[in-house]
Order: structure tokens, then sequence, then C-alpha cells
């Protein structure tokens, strides 16, 4: 069996438009020892002619799996079973990566390493967070992402592939919104360090079409989400975790979810009604925290109308 130092999984669901230019960012790498696992989520449109034609003359270790159409939590799922590498990077097929990606991640000690992304939207670039450390506990790296100090997207991070398999750890198939959280926070939960580089290596493509944006009101099941994340905690002896996602996570989610169909033009009526039936209201009112966020939470709660007639008014400064 061969081995290699990382693999890198990329799930592919009709990305002809952009498959093309993420292979090519991953083939470029300007590093040694690592196999690429592509997973084609049965595209229907010319996906998997293109990325066998990427690939085709690659002198680079690749597999390329073609399945039925079951998301794109059982497409990664199926590139770490078929993983061989010491560790695991995920890569979605319409971003791209700088050609040191890979080579800014690995050290080949730590349980888990981590670099910046940039968010890509037309020809505007933000760059998001910078971390205060270039070493860090993962539950310190925790806390941070639970109290929302930090912004983080799980593939900012390369696994150490043993943590991932040991402990059958799996992205949740059939959840739109929230799975990868759902999958870095139970991962972290069994390592000791990450290290950090703080360059931008990733580039998180945003689209139109993308599934975040016309997933409407499926973006409050992050909630669930984090109610998962936070029982998981309990039964892994970190009651003071759990208790933080249900007095900060959660309500900030809610929170930062409601202001962004707001700001969207979705009707107030409708945002309202959506958060009573899935009983937010009460799980916002759980906040403990920074005195400013809570004012601005107790008076949506005492008057929801009042404060979307401020928040139109004066949009994010409330």
């Amino acid at each position: 069996m061969d081995n290699f130092k990382v693999s890198v999984i990329v799930p592919v669901y009709n990305a002809s438009q952009y498959i093309s230019k993420t292979l090519d960012s991953i083939i470029t790498q300007d590093f040694d020892g690592f196999e690429i696992i592509v997973v084609d989520d049965g595209s229907t449109d010319d996906s998997l002619e293109i990325i066998n034609h990427c690939l085709g003359d690659c002198k680079i270790p690749h597999k390329v799996i073609h399945q039925e159409n079951k998301g794109v939590s059982v497409a990664r799922n199926v590139g770490i079973d078929e993983s061989q590498g010491d560790y695991l990077v995920f890569v979605d097929a319409d971003d791209y990566i700088s050609k040191n990606h890979l080579s800014s991640l690995y050290n080949g000690k730590t349980d888990f390493s981590l670099t910046l992304y940039a968010k890509k939207e037309g020809e505007k670039l933000t760059n998001l967070d910078t971390y205060p450390q270039n070493l860090i506990s993962t539950y310190d790296f925790i806390k941070m992402e639970l109290n929302m100090q930090i912004t983080f997207n799980f593939f900012q991070l390369m696994y150490k592939a043993d943590i991932i398999k040991n402990n059958n750890i799996k992205f949740t198939p059939g959840t739109i919104y929230g799975e990868d959280t759902e999958f870095a926070h139970k991962a972290l939960n069994y390592g000791d360090e990450i290290a950090i580089n703080n360059e931008v290596t990733y580039y998180y493509v945003q689209h139109s079409d993308s599934a975040i944006k016309t997933s409407e009101y499926k973006r409050f099941g992050i909630v669930k989400i984090f109610e998962g994340i936070g029982e998981f905690y309990r039964k892994n002896n970190k009651p003071e975790l759990a208790d933080l996602i249900t007095t900060s996570r959660i309500p900030k989610a809610i929170f930062g979810n409601m202001n962004f169909f707001f700001y969207n033009g979705y009707d107030f009526d409708e945002v309202l009604s959506k958060m009573k039936e899935l009983n937010l209201l009460e799980k916002l009112s759980k906040f403990q925290g920074d005195s400013k966020f809570k004012l601005k939470i107790k008076l949506f709660l005492l008057n929801p109308k009042l404060y979307y007639k401020l928040w139109k008014k004066f949009k994010n400064s409330i």
C-alpha cells in the first residue's frame, strides 16, 4: 500500500465552470508526497470529463471516484475512506489554493495545522482574521470559535488522518448548512495543538448560486448542528464548552442569520414567524456575555418590530 504525507480530497458536483482551476491549483503544489482524491457526486454536466482531462497526464498519484448523487457529505466521507495519507486536506470544487498551501500546512508533528483564507466574490478579495500565536491548544481554539472571536472554516485545517479514522469522525449526510462546522469541532476535540501560519493560501469563491445563498431559512439549521455539538462535548466531559454553545455561539448564530435575512430583503414577518416556529427567541434569550450585544438582543426580544425599524435605518450599526 502506498503511503503519502497528505491526501487532498475534492468533492465535485456540477462544477464544470470551476473544477479545472481548482485541480490545476492542486497539481501545481510545491510539495511532494501527496495524493489527490476526486469524488464526482453524480454530476450531470461535463465535470467528470474535465476531471479526467485535467488528471490524465498528471504524475501526482490520484483517484477519480464516480458515484450516484448522494450529497457533499457522503462524497467527502468516501474521500476519507479512500485516503492513504497521514494528513487530510479538503478543497471544494469551486475554490482554489495557492501553490504553497500544502507546504504551509504540513509539519508532520502537530495534530492539526491551519492557514488563512480569503473570500473571493467576483474580483473582490476579502482577507479575514489573523491569529495571535503560531501554536494554540485545540481547547483554546474551540473556545475562541464558540465566542466568535475568530472567523474560521473547516477547510483551513490540515487534519491528522488517524484522529479522523480512529474516532470514526464523518460528515453528516443530508445536512445542507453546518456539516463542516460539526466535523471540525469533533475532530479538534480529539487533538492537542494547532500550528498556525498567518498566510492566505486558500481562496473561498462565492457565487450567486451557492448553496449558502439559496438555502433560505435552512441557514437556521446551524442551531441544531451546534446543539448536537453541545451534546457531543457533554459526553466528552467538556460541559463548559457545551455551556458556551448555549450562552454564546447559538445566540450569535441566530442573531447573525436573522440580520442576514434582513440585509437580503426577506420579509420581516416571515423571518419572525420562522424564528418562532423554530423556538429561536427563547434560545436567543440565553445569551450571556458582551453587554452591547446583550442590549441588542434585549431590544429585539422586547420589541422585534422596533428593532427592525431601527435596523433598517442604521443597518449594521445596531
